[in-house]
């Protein structure tokens, strides 16, 4: 069986990668505000309604074309409820085309809830929350959402693994590139023994949780979603605090951007399944009768 990509996702996959390229040429800005104009371009783009029918108006793919997709958005921190409005295109008027923006409830937690024009799940009460990411505003609602059970949260929860894994691929490549330019003692710091071991594992964490995820869309088993998020969300969370650890002092700062990985990474992972249900989710499969 060949596990490889085909001609066409690797060109759906570079034609994202351009597209973003253009409308996001360097890291998002502190301003955690919503534009208006870069979201109706991603819907004219077919970010939105790439899994509708041709019918519809949209391409006719399927989970593995959505994760390429949402994997490009991982690694440019692209800003907003993108998963939700996805979700949405097809049932809401004017969410495919990028026209309307649809956030929903995720366990307690509701991002970008003041810019959506639509709120799938029940946001009675919520409450504006400090979020540990500047770019990614966030309300809590006084009681959980009930646990995600359909077609729906599952591929919430993938699409989620996705975008984790691109930026979990973007902090390693901006490591290694550091590494190779940044000179210390008169050497490349990427020569010292330590530095590889930390791009190595990077690397490592990366291209394990991209088998889960890529495996996880052809699947669509709710049990590999979860095992796919565990992975994705691992290797985000600690590829972006090795790649901070490479750049030293400056991956702190505004100008290197790397720190925002990190913090989407953080708030990311606190969307369905955590670390926690996606253990409890495994381990209802490993004890199950066969």
């Amino acid at each position: 069986m060949d596990f490889q990509l085909t001609s066409e996702q690797r060109a759906l996959r570079s034609g994202v990668r351009e597209v973003l390229s253009r409308l996001l040429p360097g890291d998002p800005g502190p301003a955690p505000r919503l534009d208006r104009a870069l979201w109706r371009e991603l819907g004219r783009a077919g970010f939105f309604s790439l899994r509708l029918d041709e019918k519809e108006g949209g391409a006719g793919g399927g989970l593995p074309e959505a994760v390429l997709v949402f994997e490009e958005a991982g690694r440019v921190l692209l800003p907003g409820p993108l998963v939700a409005t996805h979700l949405a295109a097809g049932s809401v008027e004017g969410a495919a085309a990028g026209e309307t923006v649809v956030t929903r409830v995720d366990g307690v937690l509701v991002p970008w809830l003041d810019a959506a024009d639509q709120v799938l799940g029940d946001a009675t009460g919520a409450v504006p929350l400090r979020s540990v990411d500047p770019l990614t505003p966030l309300h809590r609602v006084p009681r959980p959402a009930s646990a995600a059970e359909g077609a729906h949260d599952g591929v919430a929860a993938l699409l989620s693994a996705a975008e984790q894994l691109g930026s979990a691929a973007c902090t390693t490549d901006r490591a290694v590139r550091h590494a190779t330019q940044r000179e210390q003692f008169g050497r490349p710091i990427g020569s010292f023994q330590a530095v590889k071991h930390l791009c190595a594992q990077m690397l490592l964490r990366t291209e394990l949780a991209r088998s889960a995820v890529y495996a996880a869309a052809v699947t669509g088993d709710r049990t590999e979603i979860a095992g796919a998020k565990l992975l994705a969300d691992d290797a985000a969370v600690r590829n972006a605090r090795d790649c901070i650890q490479v750049h030293g002092g400056m991956g702190f700062t505004w100008e290197a951007g790397v720190h925002l990985h990190l913090k989407r990474a953080w708030v990311r992972a606190q969307l369905w399944p955590t670390a926690e249900e996606a253990a409890d989710i495994q381990a209802e499969a490993l004890a199950a009768p066969p």
